[in-house]
């Protein structure tokens, strides 16, 4: 048996009727920029992840840019990240001329750890940007009591927590802000790129949809120095469909979750970390083991595709060698990248499927991890 790490095409299959139709509504009537189509998929993901507003911009990275661009961060300012998130995140920051603090992660849950927040905090500092890694949301109380304390904005990076809910609320509508990407692979994913920014602040809404419409309100009239970044109408109305649809398809990535919970409890690999308080999206199911290179070629040979979230941290990324940090004293974020492993989960990966890599982890995985 062949497993995917993931299988986009069986979701359009799915859904084909409906998304063909969307599609064709949208071609037929004209509005290829901005339109209905748009202001629709905004009202109902704004109403999805509990918020007041949502802006519909051309993708993850651009969705970040703006909020922090919206939030008048710039060069001087400090912005506090995760260690271990995807560079996006970190790139989003000097996209604005400012600088990324990297604090490092919880080792359980692989998400920014609020107790070293504070010591990352200088003068400078302008925003704290975590990232709810994997799709399981970050510990947002403590982040935003912190925050608040002092006089911080906090930017949240859900690019990977469709449907996710932190103490029983959706991810959305915690902090300042939130950005989300609708890359094919997210569990609301369009069929292109895409992204958006949620919110509850009417005058942060405004400014990010000012900034991404060429900093204009009416045709032809610039207030600002503004950007394009709209969400396509297509990718709206498809990302409509799909929404209807998201809740299902999370329930499902839930299922192939819980399976692997109990099929790898004997197994040598350490199986994710997940708070009482904390309802994931299962974006990804991550384990955990000193093996990992040589558990990826066994499942590999077996014809089961795995992946690494993410290699190589940031700071030891070619793109950061001019900032001299990659000699930063960042272990927890490099040991991760050197024993963490990715399992095939999403909405078409069947049961049986899940059962045959749980079976080919526990036979493989045979050397337990070294405390």
């Amino acid at each position: 048996m062949n497993i995917p790490f993931l299988d986009v095409r069986s979701a359009y299959q799915e859904l084909r009727e409906e998304i063909d139709a969307a599609i064709a509504r949208v071609v037929a009537s004209g509005h290829y920029i901005k339109g209905p189509e748009l202001t629709a998929f905004e009202e109902a993901f704004a109403a999805y992840c509990e918020a007041s507003h949502c802006v519909g911009v051309g993708n993850g990275l651009d969705a970040l840019h703006l909020a922090l661009r919206a939030m008048q961060v710039g060069p001087g300012d400090e912005v506090i990240v995760s260690s271990n998130t995807f560079i996006a995140t970190w790139l989003a920051v000097d996209l604005v001329g400012a600088t990324p603090v990297p604090v490092e992660p919880d080792p359980n849950t692989h998400n920014l750890d609020s107790n070293r927040l504070e010591k990352a905090i200088t003068p400078r500092t302008r925003v704290i940007l975590p990232t709810h890694l994997y799709g399981q949301p970050a510990d947002l109380d403590p982040i935003l009591a912190i925050a608040r304390r002092h006089r911080l904005l906090v930017l949240e990076d859900a690019a990977q927590a469709h449907g996710a809910r932190y103490k029983g609320q959706r991810i959305g509508g915690h902090g300042d802000a939130v950005a989300w990407s609708f890359y094919p692979a997210k569990n609301l994913g369009a069929f292109g790129d895409g992204g958006a920014v949620t919110t509850n602040d009417t005058e942060l809404a405004e400014r990010i949809r000012l900034l991404g419409n060429y900093g204009s309100r009416a045709k032809y009239v610039n207030e600002v120095r503004g950007f394009n970044s709209r969400l396509d109408p297509i990718q709206a109305a498809i990302l409509s469909v799909k929404l209807r649809h998201l809740d299902e398809w999370n329930a499902r990535r839930a299922a192939i979750a819980a399976l692997y919970f109990e099929r790898l409890k004997d197994s040598a690999v350490r199986r994710p970390f997940v708070p009482d308080w904390a309802e994931p999206a299962w974006h990804l199911y991550v384990v955990t083991t000193e093996a990992r290179d040589q558990l990826a070629a066994d499942l590999a040979s077996r014809n089961i595709e795995t992946l690494v979230h993410y290699p190589i941290p940031p700071h030891r990324q070619g793109a950061y060698a001019d900032r001299g940090m990659r000699d930063a004293a960042m272990p927890i974020a490099e040991k991760l990248a050197d024993s963490i492993l990715s399992l095939p989960i999403g909405p078409h990966l069947s049961l049986d499927q899940a059962a045959e890599v749980a079976a080919a982890v526990s036979e493989t995985a045979r050397r337990p991890m070294k405390s």
